[in-house]
Protein backbone atom coordinates (compact mmCIF):
# COMPACT_ATOMS: atom_id res chain seq x y z
CA UNK A 1 0.00 0.00 0.00
CA UNK A 2 1.53 3.16 -0.99
CA UNK A 3 0.89 7.20 -0.82
CA UNK A 4 -1.30 6.73 2.74
CA UNK A 5 -0.04 8.42 5.87
CA UNK A 6 -1.66 8.22 8.92
CA UNK A 7 -3.86 12.16 9.76
CA UNK A 8 -2.60 14.15 12.39
CA UNK A 9 -4.20 14.30 15.65
CA UNK A 10 -6.60 16.96 16.29
CA UNK A 11 -6.22 19.77 18.64
CA UNK A 12 -8.18 20.15 21.52
CA UNK A 13 -9.69 23.27 20.06
CA UNK A 14 -10.37 21.18 17.11
CA UNK A 15 -12.18 18.71 18.55
CA UNK A 16 -14.67 21.17 20.91
CA UNK A 17 -15.09 22.82 17.06
CA UNK A 18 -16.42 19.45 15.81
CA UNK A 19 -18.69 18.79 18.91
CA UNK A 20 -20.19 22.03 18.57
CA UNK A 21 -20.96 21.56 14.50
CA UNK A 22 -22.30 18.15 15.35
CA UNK A 23 -24.74 19.51 18.27
CA UNK A 24 -25.40 21.98 16.44
CA UNK A 25 -26.31 19.64 13.21
CA UNK A 26 -28.67 17.40 15.93
CA UNK A 27 -30.58 20.48 16.86
CA UNK A 28 -31.14 21.29 13.07
CA UNK A 29 -32.76 18.14 12.46
CA UNK A 30 -34.89 17.70 15.84
CA UNK A 31 -36.24 21.40 14.88
CA UNK A 32 -37.28 20.46 11.31
CA UNK A 33 -38.60 16.57 12.11
CA UNK A 34 -40.77 18.30 15.29
CA UNK A 35 -42.57 20.83 12.52
CA UNK A 36 -44.07 17.84 10.61
CA UNK A 37 -41.65 18.43 7.72
CA UNK A 38 -41.42 14.44 7.17
CA UNK A 39 -37.44 15.14 7.61
CA UNK A 40 -35.30 17.83 6.74
CA UNK A 41 -37.08 20.72 4.43
CA UNK A 42 -37.86 24.07 3.83
CA UNK A 43 -41.38 25.72 5.12
CA UNK A 44 -41.87 25.31 1.06
CA UNK A 45 -41.55 21.91 1.14
CA UNK A 46 -38.71 21.68 -1.58
CA UNK A 47 -36.60 19.57 0.26
CA UNK A 48 -34.03 21.99 0.71
CA UNK A 49 -32.40 22.49 3.94
CA UNK A 50 -33.93 25.09 6.67
CA UNK A 51 -34.83 25.52 9.85
CA UNK A 52 -38.45 25.99 11.02
CA UNK A 53 -39.40 29.27 13.26
CA UNK A 54 -41.61 28.06 15.88
CA UNK A 55 -44.97 30.45 15.78
CA UNK A 56 -45.80 32.64 18.63
CA UNK A 57 -48.79 32.44 20.78
CA UNK A 58 -50.55 34.78 22.72
CA UNK A 59 -49.18 35.20 26.28
CA UNK A 60 -52.75 35.20 28.20
CA UNK A 61 -53.91 36.56 31.61
CA UNK A 62 -52.20 34.01 33.92
CA UNK A 63 -48.05 34.91 33.67
CA UNK A 64 -46.63 36.26 36.97
CA UNK A 65 -42.90 36.98 36.44
CA UNK A 66 -42.17 35.37 39.86
CA UNK A 67 -38.14 34.70 38.95
CA UNK A 68 -38.16 31.39 40.30
CA UNK A 69 -35.22 29.93 38.86
CA UNK A 70 -35.95 26.24 39.35
CA UNK A 71 -36.23 22.64 37.25
CA UNK A 72 -38.66 21.25 39.70
CA UNK A 73 -41.65 23.52 39.30
CA UNK A 74 -44.43 20.92 41.14
CA UNK A 75 -43.90 23.00 44.97
CA UNK A 76 -45.21 25.53 46.54
CA UNK A 77 -42.32 27.50 47.94
CA UNK A 78 -44.88 29.25 49.96
CA UNK A 79 -46.57 26.35 51.50
CA UNK A 80 -44.48 23.89 50.71
CA UNK A 81 -46.71 21.46 49.04
CA UNK A 82 -46.69 19.34 45.86
CA UNK A 83 -49.02 19.65 43.30
CA UNK A 84 -50.83 16.34 42.92
CA UNK A 85 -51.19 14.73 39.27
CA UNK A 86 -49.11 12.49 36.84
CA UNK A 87 -45.69 13.53 36.80
CA UNK A 88 -44.02 15.24 33.46
CA UNK A 89 -40.51 15.54 32.52
CA UNK A 90 -39.76 18.48 29.95
CA UNK A 91 -37.22 18.88 28.08
CA UNK A 92 -36.87 22.40 25.56
CA UNK A 93 -34.10 22.21 22.67
CA UNK A 94 -33.79 26.35 21.92
CA UNK A 95 -32.49 27.34 18.57
CA UNK A 96 -31.18 30.60 17.18
CA UNK A 97 -32.31 30.70 13.09
CA UNK A 98 -30.44 32.67 11.29
CA UNK A 99 -30.50 32.30 7.58
CA UNK A 100 -31.81 29.13 7.11
CA UNK A 101 -28.99 28.07 9.95
CA UNK A 102 -29.84 26.82 13.68
CA UNK A 103 -27.03 26.89 16.07
CA UNK A 104 -27.97 26.56 20.19
CA UNK A 105 -29.29 29.58 21.97
CA UNK A 106 -27.18 29.75 24.98
CA UNK A 107 -27.97 31.56 28.18
CA UNK A 108 -31.59 32.09 27.79
CA UNK A 109 -34.55 32.33 30.21
CA UNK A 110 -36.85 30.33 29.65
CA UNK A 111 -40.43 30.60 31.87
CA UNK A 112 -42.98 27.75 31.85
CA UNK A 113 -46.07 27.97 33.79
CA UNK A 114 -49.62 26.20 33.66
CA UNK A 115 -52.23 24.79 35.79
CA UNK A 116 -53.39 22.54 38.16
CA UNK A 117 -54.53 19.33 38.26
CA UNK A 118 -57.91 21.09 38.56
CA UNK A 119 -57.48 23.68 36.60
CA UNK A 120 -56.36 26.50 38.66
CA UNK A 121 -53.49 28.52 38.26
CA UNK A 122 -50.79 29.87 41.13
CA UNK A 123 -50.45 33.77 42.38
CA UNK A 124 -54.21 34.15 40.68
CA UNK A 125 -57.05 35.55 41.57
CA UNK A 126 -59.25 32.80 43.20
CA UNK A 127 -58.05 29.79 44.78
CA UNK A 128 -54.46 30.06 43.43
CA UNK A 129 -53.87 33.49 44.50
CA UNK A 130 -50.73 33.93 47.34
CA UNK A 131 -49.64 30.68 45.56
CA UNK A 132 -46.67 30.36 43.31
CA UNK A 133 -46.96 26.11 42.28
CA UNK A 134 -46.33 24.96 38.34
CA UNK A 135 -43.90 28.19 37.53
CA UNK A 136 -40.71 28.24 37.21
CA UNK A 137 -37.40 29.40 35.06
CA UNK A 138 -34.41 27.39 34.04
CA UNK A 139 -31.50 29.27 31.56
CA UNK A 140 -30.58 27.31 28.46
CA UNK A 141 -27.10 25.43 28.22
CA UNK A 142 -24.69 25.12 26.09
CA UNK A 143 -26.65 23.06 23.69
CA UNK A 144 -29.51 25.20 24.18
CA UNK A 145 -31.31 22.65 26.49
CA UNK A 146 -33.44 22.98 29.69
CA UNK A 147 -35.14 20.84 31.71
CA UNK A 148 -38.41 20.90 33.93
CA UNK A 149 -40.14 18.62 35.87
CA UNK A 150 -44.08 18.96 36.44
CA UNK A 151 -47.38 17.32 36.44
CA UNK A 152 -49.65 16.99 33.31
CA UNK A 153 -51.66 19.99 32.97
CA UNK A 154 -55.24 19.61 33.79
CA UNK A 155 -58.13 21.95 31.97
CA UNK A 156 -60.60 24.50 32.44
CA UNK A 157 -63.24 26.00 30.84
CA UNK A 158 -62.91 27.44 27.20
CA UNK A 159 -59.00 25.61 26.44
CA UNK A 160 -57.90 22.60 25.48
CA UNK A 161 -55.12 20.96 27.89
CA UNK A 162 -51.82 23.81 27.40
CA UNK A 163 -48.72 25.02 28.28
CA UNK A 164 -47.29 28.11 28.42
CA UNK A 165 -43.44 29.23 27.60
CA UNK A 166 -41.88 32.66 27.57
CA UNK A 167 -38.11 33.01 26.22
CA UNK A 168 -36.33 36.30 26.85
CA UNK A 169 -32.55 37.07 26.95
CA UNK A 170 -31.96 39.80 29.86
CA UNK A 171 -28.88 41.97 30.04
CA UNK A 172 -28.66 42.85 33.24
CA UNK A 173 -32.39 45.38 34.28
CA UNK A 174 -33.37 44.76 30.49
CA UNK A 175 -34.81 42.59 28.90
CA UNK A 176 -33.44 42.52 24.97
CA UNK A 177 -35.60 39.54 23.54
CA UNK A 178 -38.62 38.08 24.67
CA UNK A 179 -40.74 35.54 22.62
CA UNK A 180 -44.07 33.76 24.14
CA UNK A 181 -46.00 30.54 22.87
CA UNK A 182 -47.75 27.48 24.11
CA UNK A 183 -48.00 23.62 23.51
CA UNK A 184 -50.36 21.16 23.15
CA UNK A 185 -50.79 17.82 23.74
CA UNK A 186 -52.32 14.39 21.93
CA UNK A 187 -55.64 14.29 22.53
CA UNK A 188 -55.64 10.16 23.42
CA UNK A 189 -53.38 11.15 26.12
CA UNK A 190 -54.63 13.62 27.60
CA UNK A 191 -58.11 11.12 28.00
CA UNK A 192 -56.20 8.25 29.55
CA UNK A 193 -54.34 11.15 32.44
CA UNK A 194 -57.46 12.86 32.82
CA UNK A 195 -59.63 9.56 33.98
CA UNK A 196 -56.82 9.14 36.70
CA UNK A 197 -57.52 10.87 40.30
CA UNK A 198 -57.06 13.41 40.83
CA UNK A 199 -58.09 14.73 37.49
CA UNK A 200 -61.01 12.65 37.20
CA UNK A 201 -62.74 14.77 39.90
CA UNK A 202 -63.29 17.87 37.33
CA UNK A 203 -65.47 15.81 34.79
CA UNK A 204 -64.77 15.66 31.21
CA UNK A 205 -63.53 18.55 29.80
CA UNK A 206 -65.05 20.71 27.73
CA UNK A 207 -62.52 21.87 25.06
CA UNK A 208 -60.60 19.86 22.70
CA UNK A 209 -57.94 21.05 20.37
CA UNK A 210 -60.15 21.09 17.68
CA UNK A 211 -62.24 23.84 19.45
CA UNK A 212 -59.66 25.27 20.93
CA UNK A 213 -59.42 28.86 19.15
CA UNK A 214 -55.60 29.63 20.00
CA UNK A 215 -54.70 26.47 18.58
CA UNK A 216 -56.78 26.92 15.84
CA UNK A 217 -54.82 29.27 15.17
CA UNK A 218 -51.96 27.61 13.60
CA UNK A 219 -51.10 25.71 10.29
CA UNK A 220 -50.92 22.13 10.14
CA UNK A 221 -47.10 22.18 10.54
CA UNK A 222 -47.49 24.90 13.36
CA UNK A 223 -49.15 22.72 14.85
CA UNK A 224 -47.21 19.59 14.85
CA UNK A 225 -44.34 20.93 16.30
CA UNK A 226 -46.35 22.90 19.19
CA UNK A 227 -47.97 19.47 19.81
CA UNK A 228 -45.84 17.70 22.28
CA UNK A 229 -45.12 14.25 21.53
CA UNK A 230 -44.87 12.79 24.95
CA UNK A 231 -43.89 8.98 25.71
CA UNK A 232 -44.07 7.31 29.12
CA UNK A 233 -41.17 7.71 31.76
CA UNK A 234 -40.65 6.69 35.39
CA UNK A 235 -44.70 6.41 36.33
CA UNK A 236 -45.08 9.13 34.30
CA UNK A 237 -44.51 10.73 30.63
CA UNK A 238 -41.19 13.25 28.96
CA UNK A 239 -41.60 15.05 26.29
CA UNK A 240 -39.09 17.58 24.03
CA UNK A 241 -40.31 20.91 22.55
CA UNK A 242 -38.07 22.03 19.92
CA UNK A 243 -38.18 26.02 19.87
CA UNK A 244 -36.62 27.53 16.71
CA UNK A 245 -36.33 31.39 17.35
CA UNK A 246 -35.30 34.95 15.47
CA UNK A 247 -32.89 36.59 17.49
CA UNK A 248 -32.16 40.23 15.71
Amino acid sequence: MTGFSPAPPLSRRELLNRAAGAAASLVVSQTLIACGSGGITGNDGSGSTGCVLTAALTEGPYFVDERLNRSDIRTDPITGGVSAGVPLQLAFNVSRVASTACTPLTGAYLDVWHCDAGGVYSDVSGAGSGHRFLRGYQITDAAGMVQFTTIYPGWYTGRAVHVHFKLRLIAGASTTYEFTSQFFFDESLSDTVHALSPYSSKGTRDTRNSADGIYNSLSASEKTALTLQAAAAGGGYSGTISLGVSVG
